[in-house]
């Protein structure tokens, strides 16, 4: 299938290329994304075939490219590239987007062959009747009314011995005994009668069993062998001209599903392939939000975690890439910290946004390393509670292991308040309030982000009054009753929540300058400490 490119609108022209290609993890998408992503939402919405499956939520991506040798930086030299996640129409190729990294629908692809052979064998093993044996419940009934039986006999027993005389006992604790061997004996004989008669009657049963555990071993073999050949089908390009497959980029361990689907990899697999060169890049939301995780229609996301990264980490070798914008200036971060309170116990310090609460992998600032800095003669800094890397405000940090404790315990039983304070992105009228119950869940696929699970999520509740509307956004201060990762910014987006996400809000809404929640207030044991943000 051959690669279409679209030429850019012209109300982009006169504006300049980026210097460097997008980092795909965290961008704001450059402005000729944005013209492109609207070509594509225009072209979408003339397929009414598709009205209804993208009506219900569908991400897709643009590249801008231009060709490897071109010379000239105007615009009408470029064109862009377009794709979609996954299946659109049931088709994994039309003819407006780029074709896949591998085609699993081709019709004589072996996957199609494999698959339909693994059908069978599904079809093979609900065909065998396994159904209990008559015999088998009639023995289960009459051994359990012989076992009430032997319980009755037994309860007139231990009421017997209750009443007899000691002259009496001998004699008669005798007799009992042995009512008490022959009713033992007696069930032993009638439960090897059955068995015997209802081993007899399953042989049958029996075979089938057998045979079905043959299916499913073949099932098993067959589908791990099908899913490993399939991940080495997916065979990476790079600016360099090196190829990777999905078992060498994820390894030592195995690939998610669906990696390799997604419109990032899609995109720039095409532009290689084709000798064209990436400019930039940006995936967006279409249609509804999923009830789980959240999505917004027309908003720009960053590129996923556990399919995406290890793929684009190779894929974008050889390109100029933005430097990773949450990286933040170590010094100017530092100079944000401030201690507002502190005993030999106990520091009540307001975090700036950007900074981490504990030490990360990627050696940027944290709280619990310049409290460490600052207070060397403390035994601790002993992070008590968190507040994510872009949110500011207020975290109380034990300076010995009694006060961590003591912290804990409260934190535990909810005798510690916080209030927040969050610039939402849309108005709502002034003084309403309430409380959102959500129950949420790590995004396994995709983490740092949490999602929306009624059945296996953990409780969490959220009050919220709105206080000002201002300059077109609400202003809300926030209580969290629990304290769940990133409960307040998914609480806010979420369609069955507020369906307004706090502003700056990379991850569940649209990236700005700074997320605008800030942890204004915290209460605990009488007192209370604040410090204000200009949200």
């Amino acid at each position: 299938m051959a690669v279409t490119v679209h030429p850019l609108p012209a109300s982009v022209k006169g504006l300049s290329a980026p210097d460097l290609f997008t980092y795909p993890f965290a961008y704001e998408p450059h402005p000729f994304c944005v013209a492109a992503a609207d070509e594509v939402r225009r072209y979408v919405n003339q397929r009414q075939e598709w009205s209804e499956e993208v009506s219900k939520g569908k991400m897709f991506g643009v590249l801008i490219v231009k060709r490897e040798n071109g010379q000239c930086s105007m615009v009408d030299e470029w064109g862009f590239l377009a794709a979609f996640s996954g299946t659109l129409d049931g088709k994994t190729q039309h003819e407006y987007f780029v074709p896949p990294v591998f085609d699993l629908m081709a019709p004589d692809c072996y996957f199609q062959k494999e698959e339909a052979a693994i059908s069978a064998i599904n079809r093979r093993i609900d065909s065998l009747p396994l159904e209990q044996s008559p015999l088998r419940v009639q023995m289960e009934t009459e051994l359990a009314a012989y076992k009430k039986e032997m319980q009755q006999r037994k309860t007139r027993r231990d009421a017997l011995r209750k009443t007899i005389s000691p002259d009496e006992m001998g004699e008669i604790c005798q007799k009992l005994i042995r009512e008490s061997q022959h009713d033992k004996a007696e069930y032993r004989r009638l439960k090897q009668a059955w068995e015997e008669r209802v081993f007899a009657d399953e042989a049958v049963l029996r075979v089938r069993r057998q045979q079905m555990e043959l299916l499913q071993r073949e099932r098993r073999e067959r589908s791990v062998a099908l899913q490993q050949w399939l991940f080495r089908q997916f065979v990476f390009l790079n600016a360099l001209g090196e190829t990777k497959t999905l078992p060498e980029l994820f390894s030592p361990a195995m690939p998610p599903s669906g990696a390799g689907e997604c419109c990032a990899p899609k995109l720039l697999q095409a532009a290689y392939a084709e000798g064209f060169r990436p400019i930039c890049m940006a995936e967006f939301w279409v249609g509804a939000s999923p009830t789980d995780v959240i999505r917004h229609d027309g908003h720009f996301y960053p590129a996923c975690n556990s399919k995406c990264r290890p793929i684009l980490r190779h894929m974008l070798r050889g390109l100029n890439v933005e430097p990773n914008p949450l990286l933040p200036d170590h010094e100017k971060l530092l100079s944000q910290l401030h201690i507002i309170y502190q005993d030999s116990a106990l520091a009540v310090v307001s975090k700036p946004a950007g900074m981490l609460s504990v030490p990360g992998k990627e050696g940027q600032p944290s709280v619990q390393e310049a409290i460490k800095s600052a207070i060397p003669s403390a035994k601790g800094p002993l992070i008590v509670h968190r507040l994510d890397m872009d949110t500011s405000g207020l975290m109380l940090v034990a300076l010995n292991e009694e006060k961590y404790h003591e912290l804990q315990e409260l934190f535990l039983h909810r005798r510690i308040h916080k209030v927040y304070h969050a610039l939402l992105e849309h108005e709502m009228p002034v003084g309403s309030e309430g409380d959102i119950c959500l129950p949420l869940r790590p995004d396994i696929d995709d983490r740092p982000r949490q999602m929306v699970d009624h059945k296996h999520g953990k409780p969490a509740q959220t009050h919220y009054k709105v206080l000002v509307n201002k300059d077109g956004h609400a202003l809300l201060e926030l209580k969290p009753i629990t304290g769940r990762t990133h409960q307040l910014r998914v609480h806010c987006a979420h369609p069955l929540g507020l369906n307004n996400p706090i502003v700056g809000d990379r991850l569940y809404g649209r990236p700005a300058g700074r997320l605008m929640l800030h942890a204004y207030s915290i209460t605990f044991e009488g007192h209370t400490f604040t410090v204000n943000s200009e949200l």
